[in-house]
């Protein structure tokens, strides 16, 4: 879909008030400079010590991943094409620290915005991939920003996951949307996942989804050799609503047999 971007772009401009409002962000909890987001959180056994680092997290909305990134050690940049992400992302880092750099471009557009072989990391965060047609064109990008020996981390919703329908009263867990690429899939949704009044101002999206296989091949194709690859039970939300329960680490799972269904992923891969 030829205006996938602008419409997305649209929708994530609605997000912002809504999410930069939420208890679920819960912006105030980094004044305390030692407290990293439960995304981040969650990564720190596979993330590996990133001190020192120059990192991108590319994709990085309002920023509190990112923050928690740099809080690690690492020397970040951030990257959305939200105006107004990045504008509640640059008001975080001054407010709580520490610095991060932030540069409104899209994903794919990085490496001439940001420079080639620049990074020792790429971080990319859960819900990104689904937002992107081609997985071949990111891998290239992820590929053009790094230098030699340096890695990708990318911890994202299972394609799994991205193929099935809403909820259903029955419980029933069921496939309705393409697992592989295609030219992507035009959705409605007036709601976004954190509690909010009111309708989303803009709630049109484009929805794409890349099977493992192709995310695997489009790494290897630009130069990459995968070195770590797990898949997760659980996601950082409820994507499926009332049929999940949250941990104490704010994970969601599906309440019955939660190991039908994978829903998210890690992967880390280095570029030779």
């Amino acid at each position: 879909m030829s205006d996938y971007r602008s419409v997305n772009h649209a929708n994530w401009e609605a997000r912002v008030p809504h999410h930069v409002a939420s208890d679920e962000y819960g912006l105030g909890r980094f004044d305390d400079p030692d407290v990293l987001s439960s995304v981040v959180r969650f990564d720190l056994p596979r993330l590996g010590d990133i001190g020192g680092l120059d990192l991108v997290h590319l994709q990085c909305h309002i920023g509190t991943d990112t923050i928690s990134l740099a809080r690690l050690g690492a020397r970040v940049t951030g990257l959305d094409f939200s105006e107004s992400a990045i504008d509640a992302a640059r008001a975080l880092s001054a407010s709580a620290g520490p610095h991060v750099d932030y540069v409104v471009a899209d994903v794919y557009d990085a490496v001439e915005v940001l420079g080639a072989e620049r990074f020792d990391r790429v971080v990319t965060g859960i819900g990104a991939l689904c937002w992107l047609p081609s997985v071949d064109r990111w891998a290239a990008v992820v590929a053009g920003l790094l230098r030699p020996g340096g890695e990708l981390f990318i911890r994202e919703g299972h394609p799994v996951l991205w193929a099935v329908d809403d909820p259903r009263p029955d419980g029933l867990v069921a496939l309705e949307y393409p697992y592989f690429e295609t030219d992507g899939v035009a959705l409605r949704d007036e709601r976004t996942y954190v509690t909010h009044d009111g309708a989303l101002a803009a709630p049109d999206i484009v929805h794409f989804n890349h099977g493992l296989a192709e995310i695997f091949n489009a790494l290897w194709r630009h130069g990459f050799e995968i070195t770590l690859f797990e898949e997760h039970d659980s996601v950082p939300w409820p994507a499926l609503g009332d049929q999940m329960t949250e941990d104490a680490d704010g994970e969601f799972r599906l309440i019955d047999r939660p190991e039908r269904l994978p829903l998210s992923y890690t992967l880390r891969a280095v570029r030779r």
